[in-house]
C-alpha cells in the first residue's frame, strides 16, 4: 500500500494519518468524524488559531495532538496528508505550504478565493507530486451518482437544458452588519452565499454533464443587508452543447431549491441540498429514488481519497482540476457585478 511521490520515492500508507487545520463547525459533523470512521483512517492532530478552541475539539473527538500553529501540523512527521476546513482565503497558502511538505492536500470548498489562485494551488501541487483533493463531497454520495447513472443510461433521452432554481430567507446572522459570518465577507469567502452556497450546484452540474465552456451572468446587491452580492443569475453552456441557466437569490421570502435537467425523452428533478426524492419523469410516468441524509456527508469522498492514497485507486471524482472550472466559472458569472453597496 504505497502512496507515490517525487519520481521514484514512495510513502508507505497503510493507514492515511490525517492532520486538519480549522476546527469550526463544518468540522463537528460534517467532515472531522469522517476521518475516525473510514477504513485505514484517522485524525491524528488539529490546528485552531487559538489553541484552547483546537484543545477542546481533540479533546472532545479524541483526537491525540492539537496546535495553534499550522506550520507545525504540517510538518508533524506523524501527519502523512493535511484536510484544510479554513475559510477560502487562506487555502492557497495552507495547500502550498502542506505541498512544499511533501504531503496529500484536501482542500474545502470553494477551492479558493478565485480562478487564479486555484491554477496556483494545482501547479504548486503538480510540481510537488503530490494529489490535489477538493471537498465538492456530493460527487461521491449515492443521490448525485444515482442521478448520473440516469443520465449515462440516456433515461430521459439527449439531455437539452438544465435549470437551477435557488432562494431563500436572508437568515438572522447575515444582518448582523456589527459581526456578519464569514461567508459574506468577499475577502474571505471570494463572494457572498452564492459562493458558499452556489459552488456546490455548479459543481455537481459539472459532475453530471461535463464541463462547461462559456458563461454569462449578472449579480447584484438587493436587500442591503451586507456588502457582497445576493442575487445572481447566470446562463452557461457546457462543452457537449447542452445550455442551462441558474437563479440564487438570498433575501426571498422562503426556501426553493430545485434543479431540472431536460431531455429529448423526459426529465430528471432534484435538489442539491435538501433530502426529496429524485424523479424521472417520462412518458411512462414518474419513478422516484429516496435517499437517505448522510450523518457525516464528507464521508464518501474520504473513502475514496483513502483508498487512493493506500491501494492506488485512481478514482477520486473531486480533484484540484474539478474544483478549479467550478471557481472559473463562479467568476464568470459575478464579473459584470452590478454597484455592490
Amino acid at each position: 500500500m504505497l502512496y507515490r511521490r517525487k519520481g521514484n520515492r514512495t510513502m508507505e500508507l497503510a493507514k492515511v494519518r490525517w492532520g486538519m487545520i480549522g476546527c469550526g463547525d463544518v468540522t463537528e459533523v460534517k467532515s472531522g468524524p469522517a476521518f475516525q470512521k473510514t477504513s485505514n483512517s484517522e485524525l491524528v492532530a488539529v490546528m485552531r488559531r487559538t489553541g484552547k478552541l483546537a484543545e477542546d475539539y481533540a479533546k472532545r473527538h479524541n483526537v491525540r495532538k492539537w496546535y495553534d500553529d499550522a506550520d507545525e501540523l504540517i510538518n508533524d512527521p506523524e501527519v502523512d496528508a493535511v484536510y484544510i476546513a479554513t475559510p477560502p482565503s487562506s487555502h492557497k497558502e495552507y495547500t502550498i505550504k502542506t505541498a512544499k511538505a511533501g504531503k496529500p492536500v484536501y482542500v474545502e470548498k470553494p477551492m479558493a478565493l478565485n480562478f487564479a489562485e486555484c491554477n496556483e494551488m494545482i501547479a504548486v501541487c503538480k510540481a510537488a507530486e503530490v494529489p490535489l483533493y477538493v471537498a465538492y463531497y456530493r460527487r461521491a454520495q449515492p443521490k448525485f451518482i444515482k442521478i448520473k447513472e440516469l443520465l449515462d443510461k440516456h433515461m430521459i433521452g439527449d439531455v437539452r437544458f438544465v435549470s437551477t432554481t435557488h432562494y431563500q430567507n436572508a437568515a438572522g446572522d447575515v444582518r448582523n452588519k456589527q459581526n456578519p459570518p464569514w461567508r459574506i465577507q468577499p475577502e474571505l469567502s471570494g463572494g457572498g452565499l452564492f459562493f458558499d452556497l452556489g459552488c456546490h450546484t455548479l459543481d455537481i452540474l459539472d459532475f453530471l454533464l461535463g464541463p462547461i465552456k462559456d458563461v454569462h451572468g449578472f449579480a447584484a446587491n438587493q436587500a442591503g443587508y451586507y456588502h457582497a452580492e445576493d442575487i445572481v443569475t447566470g446562463i452557461y453552456q457546457f462543452e457537449s452543447g447542452i445550455h442551462g441557466v441558474g437563479a440564487w437569490c438570498f433575501s426571498a421570502y422562503e426556501s426553493v431549491d430545485l434543479n431540472e435537467i431536460i431531455g429529448s425523452k423526459g426529465k430528471i428533478t432534484f435538489s442539491t441540498f435538501g433530502h426529496d426524492p429524485v424523479l424521472l419523469t417520462t412518458d411512462s410516468g414518474i419513478e422516484q429514488w429516496d435517499f437517505p441524509a448522510l450523518q457525516h456527508v464528507h464521508q464518501p469522498l474520504v473513502e475514496r481519497i483513502v483508498a487512493d492514497l493506500t491501494k492506488g485507486f485512481s478514482q477520486v471524482p473531486s480533484t484540484g482540476v474539478t474544483g478549479a472550472r467550478t471557481s472559473w466559472v463562479m467568476d464568470k458569472i459575478v464579473e459584470n457585478r452590478g454597484e455592490i453597496i
